[in-house]
């Protein structure tokens, strides 16, 4: 890794940073195509791994406002997701993946552009943690299935929902992807020497929340997650 790409895999982990804390998801969705263009071998893994750790330090700071049933619904579907995500990632070649990671941003911008809203039900989060099980193993981006099925939650709770869901779910899919061999001495070197990005932007998150709208904060996410994925699809097309 060059010093210039180190700089820019920081800079992307603490912007991923700043919005997981601040709405809930957007670590992987920024993260995944910029770490797919710098090291293939960095996503899902790392991006895993640095997520683990914004979430469980959103998850402190939230307190109980979780909605714990629905985290554990949502969990069960993601069981099968994360064995067929794990398959993908042992399955597809690098090319394969890196274009999967871009297709799944953009599906995700797409459905988030449209104001799709399933109800909450019982049936719709068991298939939302399917859904997410399968793409956050696969390409670490597991985000917008959730935020889709609870966006009617909103503030300190959306977020504690979320970050405890991605919390377990990251977990599990960090298993099984040490478990097919993807999580190696590299994959925690490279995280290691990323994690205090993550810190800076969990740290500067709080006092940017309350200057930050948190409409077009997100679209200000969406817009860098599509950037990173046209940028890959363009780069694996001309490789």
């Amino acid at each position: 890794m060059t010093g210039g790409e180190f700089a820019l895999l920081s800079l992307t982990v603490g912007i991923g940073a700043v919005l997981q804390v601040s709405v809930g998801f957007g670590l992987g969705m920024i993260a995944a195509p910029v770490f797919s263009l710098v090291d293939p071998a960095l996503a899902p893994p790392v991006v895993l791994l640095l997520a683990a750790g914004v979430t469980a330090a959103v998850l402190v700071r939230e307190g109980g406002r979780a909605d714990l049933r629905g985290c554990g619904w949502a969990l069960v579907g993601r069981v099968p997701g994360v064995v067929a995500g794990a398959l993908l990632v042992v399955l597809l070649p690098a090319r394969h993946l890196a274009l999967l990671i871009a297709a799944v941003v953009l599906a995700g911008v797409a459905a988030g552009a449209a104001g799709y809203a399933p109800r909450p039900r019982r049936s719709s989060v068991l298939l939302a943690g399917l859904a997410s099980g399968v793409m956050g193993t696969a390409t670490s981006i597991g985000g917008p299935p959730m935020a889709m099925v609870w966006q009617r939650l909103t503030g300190p709770r959306l977020r504690a929902t979320m970050s405890a869901f991605f919390l377990a779910g990251s977990v599990m899919s960090l298993a099984a992807l040490a478990a097919a061999g993807a999580v190696g001495a590299h994959t925690l070197q490279r995280t290691a020497l990323l994690a205090p990005a993550a810190a800076a932007g969990v740290l500067l998150a709080r006092p940017l929340t309350r200057r930050l709208n948190a409409d077009r904060t997100r679209t200000a996410a969406m817009a860098l997650a599509v950037a990173g994925a046209v940028i890959l699809v363009a780069r694996q097309l001309s490789a």
